[in-house]
């Protein structure tokens, strides 16, 4: 995006951004500011290189298979921060210390602000103000949104706990109606608008309560009774009207009670009735443009919601009432921030930023606000004046599989800790147990850091807070899964510098099962064909123990160093195992073979190399093309594709079938586009995705507990799938009837 200055690189501590840029997006509502702005940011990853064996004996026992450098990288990452307008100089001065470098000549600013402080901002920044059109902002900023996180989107329901239910992305966007709730309201693509809004809200309000603060006035509303102060249908007839099909309780006239009423009414009632007042009319304007313009779906976005379940109540009430419920009210979680994406993405236009794919950086963003202010008060007393989004940008573009079934109905995450109370509270206290372990192994993976320690316990800290923040609001950062509460441990890890705490661990553990692969794939060529078939699958399950992430297993690991291949297989679970299609597997294998597999590997280690490249090799001799498909960046003790490719080389060398495959290009080792230990499978690499078309797979095979078990255990595939795994946790596997270190293989064929 255009040039950084970059700012001194830090060689040891944090993450060290340098918030130098050229692109600054600024939407100036009536009642808030919102800021986006893109930044360079250093920190470091760990590479791995193949040593240069040239005139040296490479069977030296102590040698490993290659050596790690750590190296300064440079990502980008886009900001966005909220302020109240009576702080604009505060975020002008933000702007100006941190921000702006000497190559900045413009600032895009959008919305009614553009306008009113042009020549305040123009004065403070010494920039001149590009005004931007705020409906194409804002509609280029819901696309971004949409695109980008996952969870973006939810529907709001009041009796469920939680009331948040998050929608799936669907992979196309369009068509949707966006309402967005400023000061006035604004129906786009612009078709319409309404003058009653955020800022009638807040307007009334004050007038009415004396109170000056949006959001006291919403905690007020929360706290009032409509009823007091609103006629009802009921106050007029008596109870319902049955002819008109209205039920007693709808109001008939907002405020209709204060005109005859001889008394004081309480600033929460008068609140109250105001709030429902305008979500009401929102709604019944909403659903008739919807209903107009043939469209089922309306994103809700403006400051006026923040989150508030009052007006997202009322307005889902509303929109259900007047469309008959053929018409869905969606709220997003940065609903406030559309106008500054939108007007960000048109300054760097010239970069193209939708080329790429971005990330929500779980370590740098603030969650969505609990509709239980006392859970978090200080959380709650911040977002008045101050909210943070990070987002950052990855290095290659995420498309869907080819292969899924149904695209538009999948969802990665077998289940739902925000729905399940009880597997929520197992998950949140199994990573809070799991913390003190993660430090120690971040402070021994750096033992040349004097600062080490010290940054491992702001990590543990960040990450301890983050943990605390989903007990009280499980919705803050979308629907709560095992993969987020993985994927954001990594990001707090990586926040603070610890880019791979198990890099030494991998390197040895590699060196050590490349010494025993021939031994390995010899005692599987001496058998006959049926016994080397299931040989291969428990070799595949054995090395699915070995598995950092597990506490069970890492206790094992750590306090038996000969803990080896032979071990784990003794561990396995007894045939029949818990899931079991063996036999259909084998009863497949007899017919045809496959045109191309499409493997996604786990671990490092015995893993990769005893369990899958023997499985691999068998495969490849039947004929069958070969992808192997290993995660981009490092996330506990998973194999990376760059450490792949480097065990691949070593296997070449003593193994002819897979050094003529790799020369051929029948087998071929690919990036995920992932630094998860979980497998989303519709944001996977687009060169990933390419190959699998021209390919033409036909078989998945998805190895391990965070891929196959908490993550695509119900994905539907257009082809054949194996999903493989070793149950290594006591609670999961009673919660699924079995016991610790029991098999789930589980073979599927769609439905023709």
């Amino acid at each position: 995006m255009g040039s950084s200055v970059s700012g001194s690189s830090s060689s040891l501590g944090e993450t060290c951004q340098n918030d130098a840029l050229v692109d600054v997006g600024l939407e100036d509502g009536g009642s808030l500011t919102k800021l986006a702005y893109y930044s360079t940011v250093q920190h470091k990853v760990a590479k791995v290189r193949s040593f240069d064996y040239s005139g040296k004996d490479t069977e030296q026992d102590h040698e490993p298979p290659y050596e790690i450098s750590v190296q300064e990288e440079v990502t980008a990452r886009l900001h966005f921060v909220k302020f109240e307008n009576t702080y604009i100089e505060a975020c002008l001065d933000f702007i100006k210390d941190h921000l702006v470098n000497t190559e900045t000549k413009v600032i895009q600013a959008t919305g009614g602000g553009a306008y009113k402080f042009k020549d305040l901002i123009e004065e403070k920044l010494q920039l001149k103000v590009d005004k931007e059109d705020v409906m194409t902002c804002l509609i280029k900023g819901c696309n971004f949104v949409l695109k980008n996180i996952p969870h973006e989107a939810f529907v709001y329901q009041k009796d469920s706990d939680p009331e948040f239910r998050f929608q799936t992305n669907h992979p196309n966007i369009f068509p949707y109606l966006l309402v967005n709730i400023g000061s006035g309201v604004s129906i786009v693509k612009w078709i319409g608008g309404s003058s009653i809004g955020g800022g009638t809200f807040w307007g009334l309000g004050a007038l009415l309560t004396k109170t000056k603060k949006f959001d006291e006035l919403l905690q007020l509303a929360s706290r009032g009774q409509h009823t007091n102060v609103d006629m009802l249908v009921q106050d007029i007839y008596g109870g319902a009207h049955e002819t008109l099909g209205l039920s007693g309780n709808l109001i008939a006239s907002s405020f209709g009670k204060s005109a005859t009423a001889d008394q004081e009414f309480s600033k929460e009632d008068m609140a109250k009735s105001l709030l429902h007042m305008i979500s009401n009319d929102i709604g019944q304007l909403a659903c008739l443009y919807a209903r107009l313009h043939c469209l089922d779906r309306v994103y809700f976005g403006g400051f006026f919601i923040r989150g508030h379940p009052v007006t997202m109540r009322t307005i889902t009430y509303s929109i259900n009432f007047f469309s008959k419920g053929e018409v869905q009210a969606l709220f997003l979680r940065h609903e406030g921030y559309l106008g500054a994406i939108g007007a960000f993405l048109k300054g760097a236009e010239q970069d193209n930023p939708n080329q790429y794919s971005w990330g929500e950086n779980y370590a740098g963003s603030s969650g969505l606000m609990s509709s239980s202010p006392e859970l978090c008060p200080t959380q709650r007393a911040r977002s008045g004046t101050f909210d943070l989004l990070e987002m950052d940008r990855l290095e290659r573009p995420l498309v869907n599989l080819p292969l899924l079934l149904d695209p538009s109905s999948y969802v990665p995450d077998t289940v739902d800790l925000t729905d399940d109370a009880l597997a929520r509270k197992y998950w949140l206290t199994c990573f809070e147990e799991a913390l003190d372990g993660v430090v120690k192994r971040a402070v021994a993976s750096q033992p040349g850091s004097v600062d080490a320690a010290e940054r491992a316990e702001k990590f543990r800290q960040k990450y301890w807070n983050k943990l605390q923040t989903l007990r009280h609001q499980p919705f803050a950062y979308g629907t709560l899964t095992v993969r987020s509460l993985l994927d954001t441990r990594e990001h707090c890890l990586n926040e603070f510098n610890f880019p791979d705490p198990y890099s030494k661990v991998k390197q040895k553990d590699n060196g050590v099962a490349l010494k025993c692969f021939q031994r390995v794939v010899s005692a599987l060529d001496a058998l006959d064909w049926e016994e080397r078939q299931l040989a291969l699958v428990k070799g595949l399950l054995a090395g699915n123990v070995f598995d950092w992430g597990a506490k069970a297993v890492s206790d094992v690991l750590e306090s038996d160093p000969q803990f080896g291949f032979e071990e784990a297989k003794k561990k396995l679970q007894e045939r029949p195992w818990l899931v079991d299609s063996y036999s259909k597997w084998l009863q497949r294998l007899k017919g045809p073979p496959h045109k191309c597999a499409l493997i996604f590997a786990d671990n490092s280690g015995v893993d990769v190399i005893l369990g899958v490249f023997p499985f691999v090799r068998e495969l490849l001799s039947r004929g069958t093309e070969v992808i192997l498909a290993c995660n981009s960046g490092p996330a506990l003790n998973d194999v990376t594709y760059s450490e792949s490719l480097i065990v691949a080389e070593r296997i070449a060398a003593m193994d002819p079938v897979i050094h003529s495959a790799l020369r051929e290009e029948r087998l071929l080792l690919v990036q995920t586009g992932s630094s998860s230990p979980c497998l989303d499978l519709s944001r996977l690499d687009k060169g990933l995705a390419v190959l699998v078309r021209e390919r033409g797979a036909d078989l998945v095979v998805i190895e391990g507990m965070g891929r196959a078990v908490h993550t695509n255990y119900h994905a539907a595939l257009c082809c054949e799938s194996l999903k493989l795994a070793v149950i290594k946790n006591s609670w999961l596997a009673e919660r699924l009837g079995g016991q610790l270190f029991s098999v789930i293989f589980k073979y599927e064929v769609p439905a023709e």
